[in-house]
């Protein structure tokens, strides 16, 4: 496949059991490019490695006076200098090509496998790891697999030139055949050295990625707190840390490249020493020392190859490794282990979540209210079919969303996180998502209270007229928390789903506005399923039901003003009371109930 041709079709699936079966598959997959890059890469070495003798034959007939054999000499070198031309240009041609085709399939596989699993990825995986990963890693990972032809034509050229000076002239030629492997293997014992530095280095590298990123996100938190200059502080610590490691990685790297100058050195003296002597005993020609020596050198060349393999595989095999364990991730499966089974249609009904016996009506809307706001996440996920733990499934008309497919499940359900990302581009570009096309953008900015947000947004945006083709910033933060997360409820609205859980869909908006949202979300989603994870008394007056969701276990059901009254633990929720107020309330109650009955 060409670079034109990218991206692929389909990636395919890969063998994610371990960082070394990684690069083997992805080796494999592009065994076309690899076999016309080791093709070019053998037309170049060997061309090159020709230059010698054809030197070593016109030295020799410029000795014998032959006119013919220089001649001859002078055309193999014009032939060597074309084939070493042409293979040279396109062996980096096809090597830049593996690279990239590479790097970029592991970018559509991480890319697959991030909307695959959703806002489960960064639950299991850190987001730190998953930025390295989908960045510097692909590069690394692409550079082993494009060094890999070039070393392997590098070694089969050093086995044939071998083989040549043996045959060619064999004195010398098994001196050379003796030193070469030598020094091509002489770096393996300091390789593991090598590649534990190069480990640490890359892990200190990622934690002070995933402490840049944390600290960029929470920026605005940290600047509200003074607490900025201490996040800075740790991530020029974090850095440091990174400088050293790499510092001591880069010393060991430069030992090898050292002994892979010194060692060829050194038998370039042998090999001249030796061939002297043989000489002066008129056993060696000039010419055929020449050639020797001369191709001595020159295999320097082809020798380094062996070095940017190890340096490759040493920095690739941890990259490997990361994006295996990535791209391993599965969705939480049915307890059956059944999973992506395709159904007829999508479906429809009740939303039944067996692990906690929460039942949200078809065509109603429900709030849950949860005391802890992480299970109230988790329970958001998982009603939305693709949960961070595996697990029982969801039901939906009876029907387990780990069993749907994907694409299916999120076309059922949707679910909005309490943080919601908005991108950057206009309005439009915004509300360009999959909808049903019953719900205009005109009624779902109006059910989410967006008119401010539209003034705003018309004002920051110059030349913009019309409130759709009003620019939003990088994650919307030209605007308020707010604002932000009615626009996102906006966007959620317009999707309309025949399910739609909101997790916590008003907690940056003021109480004015909370209350016509909410009545907005009512009217405009009438008919329609909806499940709402709030604790504000606005919301969960306007919902037809509501569930009290305690210690992984609904514990009450029924509407806001009855639970308020009647459920202490709903109220300690709601109404944030201390456990004075709550026993004053409890003995309020009993009398209330007392004068009922009498």
């Amino acid at each position: 496949m060409q670079i034109q041709d990218l991206p692929y079709p389909d990636p395919g699936v890969p063998d994610a059991r371990s960082g070394s079966r990684f690069l083997w598959w992805l080796f494999r997959n592009q065994l076309g490019g690899q076999l016309k890059s080791l093709a070019w890469g053998l037309l170049h070495f060997l061309s090159i490695s020709a230059l010698p003798f054809c030197v070593g034959v016109a030295v020799q007939a410029v000795v014998d006076h032959s006119g013919r054999r220089l001649a001859l000499a002078g055309g193999l070198l014009v032939l060597c200098c074309i084939g070493s031309a042409l293979g040279d240009t396109f062996l980096h041609r096809t090597a830049v090509t593996n690279w990239i085709t590479a790097a970029a399939r592991v970018q559509q596989l991480l890319a697959h496998k991030a909307a695959n699993l959703g806002s489960a990825l960064t639950r299991r995986v850190a987001a730190g790891e998953v930025v390295a990963v989908s960045t510097g890693d692909v590069e690394k990972i692409g550079w082993f697999v494009e060094a890999w032809s070039r070393f392997t034509a590098a070694a089969v050229t050093i086995v044939v030139v071998c083989a040549g000076m043996v045959v060619y002239q064999p004195q010398l030629g098994v001196v050379v055949a003796v030193g070469l492997p030598i020094l091509a293997l002489a770096a393996l014992p300091l390789l593991p050295r090598a590649t534990r530095r190069a480990d640490f280095q890359r892990e200190k590298a990622g934690r002070a990625t995933e402490l840049a990123s944390d600290t960029v996100a929470g920026l605005r938190v940290l600047r509200g707190i003074g607490g900025e200059e201490l996040f800075l502080d740790r991530y020029r610590r974090a850095s440091q840390e990174v400088r050293h490691a790499a510092v001591r990685s880069a010393r060991m790297w430069s030992l090898i490249a050292a002994i892979q100058v010194l060692l060829p050195g050194l038998l370039l003296i042998a090999v001249v020493w030796y061939g002297v002597h043989l000489a002066r005993q008129g056993r060696v020609e000039i010419g055929e020392l020449v050639a020797v020596y001369s191709s001595v050198m020159i295999l320097s060349y082809p020798l380094r190859h062996f070095e940017e393999i190890a340096m490759a595989y040493s920095f690739s095999r941890p990259s490997a490794t990361r994006a295996a364990r990535v791209l391993s991730l599965e969705r939480a499966m049915s307890a059956d282990g059944s999973r992506d089974r395709a159904g007829d249609g999508l479906p429809a009904g009740d939303l039944y979540d067996p692990a906690t016996g929460l039942l949200a009506p078809s065509g109603r809307l429900t709030a849950v209210v949860c005391g802890d706001p992480d299970a109230a996440g988790l329970l958001a996920e998982r009603l939305g079919g693709h949960p961070s733990e595996e697990g029982t499934s969801v039901l939906l008309g009876g029907v387990p969303l780990d069993e749907l497919p994907l694409g299916s499940a999120r076309t059922a359900v949707l679910v909005q996180d309490k943080d919601p990302v908005l991108l950057s581009g206009t309005l439009r570009e915004l509300l360009d998502v999959p909808a049903s096309g019953d719900v205009g953008a005109e009624e779902a900015l109006a059910a989410a209270q967006c008119a401010d947000v539209l003034a705003a947004l018309v004002q920051g945006s110059l030349g913009a007229e019309d409130p759709m083709d009003a620019r939003i910033t990088e994650r919307g933060r030209s605007l308020s928390g707010g604002q932000r997360q009615r626009l996102a409820l906006a966007r959620s609205l317009f999707t309309d789903p025949e399910v739609l859980v909101l997790d916590e869909p008003t907690s940056a908006v003021d109480s004015h506005t909370e209350a016509r949202i909410a009545q907005g979300v009512r009217d405009l989603r009438a008919g329609r399923t909806t499940v709402v994870f709030t604790s504000s008394p606005l919301l969960l007056d306007h919902a037809d039901r509501v569930v009290l969701v305690h210690e992984g276990e609904v514990a009450a059901v029924g509407v806001h003003r009855e639970l308020v009254r009647k459920e202490p633990r709903y109220r300690a929720v709601v109404t944030r009371e201390t456990d004075e107020e709550a026993a004053l309330n409890d003995v309020l109650n009993e009398l209330e109930e007392i004068e009922e009955t009498a």
